[in-house]
């Protein structure tokens, strides 16, 4: 015979398959009035009656107006138009919209936000490191998982919008917290030596833009700081330049936009050679406000910079690298020649000395094994009886 508990307390009882149902009142549906039952399973009645004590305990202070209202995908829609564009910087609003709508509303949408728990998130997880990637019809390739790291900043939309959904009373426990998350695969970073520097910049010259990539190596901007400089922004005769703004592109359009951080937007000292370099592109660009103007008089695309640094090192037999490993290579040299981690930090724009150490590690660690290697030669012959 079913057990029955006091009301107020929910009731359990025991099902014809042996498991336990523990049944509760979560509110009242404020159109009808009339209770909304919901229930929980155990394979024991211990189990079931500890599951119903949480839930009831769950339930109190949700919204039961609004409890029920959304499936996944409408909260993401909720949360993504009138939060994450708030909060978010524009150019990160066309990757949001496509984490969205390329994964999570095909594959979690449709369950009801209340439903939502992290095993179901656990599955989705695995799901798309395995078989992720979306099929371009233009691909000929089967389609692939996506990396752990496009994995994790998914993971990290969806857990700020349950956030959100647990602040407005919908849900009772954030289901994203606990997940685990997949760990992120290292990335070798890959630079241009110095015996290949030459024959880089030489082709550079050649194909007509010696002065953006000479500018990138000489200062280790970001691609769009570097596209993102006006002459204002450049004091030629104190030799300096401001780094204000960024170029990027947003919804298919070309635009400025503001700076990943507040560490972002600072002052960096340039080389005579550097400003010698850039009063020659002032002469090519005068009557541009853009240090580095596109044919149409406007900035150039992040895009476009990319494929002319293809071109460029296809054309002197070097290697592909990205963009970003330009970055690198200044970085990597100015250690290498001595430079101070906190002065490298704070002309690449990093938030912290300690994410430039641990970001070039290996270049640190061979400077001090050659300075443990110059020691150890002055300290020999005070060795020598």
């Amino acid at each position: 015979m079913a057990k029955r508990r006091a009301n107020g307390e929910g009731n359990l009882r025991k099902r014809k398959d042996g498991r336990w149902e523990g049944r509760y009142t979560a509110g009242r549906d404020p159109e009808t009035g009339r209770a909304i039952y919901k229930n929980v399973l155990g394979k024991t009645q211990a189990e079931a009656k500890a599951k119903l004590k949480q839930a009831i305990e769950e339930a109190k202070g949700l919204d039961t107006a609004k409890v029920g209202r959304y499936t996944v995908g409408q909260w993401m829609e909720v949360w993504f138009e009138h939060y994450a564009k708030v909060k978010v910087r524009p150019s990160s609003h066309q990757t949001y919209r496509g984490y969205i709508d390329n994964h999570i509303k095909p594959n979690i949408g449709k369950i009801p936000l209340g439903k939502l728990t992290s095993l179901e998130l656990q599955k989705f997880y695995k799901k798309l490191l395995e078989e992720g990637r979306v099929d371009r019809l233009e691909s000929r390739h089967q389609a692939k998982g996506l990396s752990p790291k496009t994995v994790r900043n998914i993971h990290q939309i969806i857990s700020s919008a349950m956030k959100l959904a647990q602040e407005q009373k919908l849900i009772a426990s954030n289901p994203a917290e606990g997940c685990a998350l997949p760990r992120l695969e290292h990335r070798e970073m890959k630079t241009l030596p110095v015996e290949q520097l030459q024959s880089f910049l030489r082709e550079a010259k050649d194909s007509g833009v010696f002065e953006l990539y000479y500018l990138e190596l000489a200062t280790g901007l970001r691609r769009g700081e570097l596209l993102g400089l006006k002459w204002e922004d450049i004091d030629l005769e104190r030799g300096d330049l401001r780094v204000k703004r960024q170029i990027a592109r947003i919804n298919g359009e070309v635009l400025e936009a503001p700076l990943k951080t507040k560490n972002a937007y600072r002052t960096l000292p340039l080389a005579v050679d550097t400003i010698d370099v850039l009063e020659a592109q002032k002469k090519k660009a005068e009557d541009s406000p853009w240090v580095f103007p596109s044919p149409t008089g406007g900035p150039i695309s992040p895009d476009s910079v990319l494929h002319m640094l293809h071109r460029v090192l296809k054309r002197a037999g070097l290697p592909r690298v990205r963009f970003h490993d330009l970055r690198h290579t200044f970085a990597t040299l100015a250690l290498q020649n001595g430079v101070d981690v906190k002065t490298v930090s704070g002309m690449l724009g990093h938030f912290s000395a300690g994410f430039t150490l641990d970001t070039y590690a290996h270049v640190t660690t061979a400077s001090q094994r050659q300075a443990a290697k110059t020691m150890g030669s002055v300290l020999s012959g005070t060795l020598q009886p």
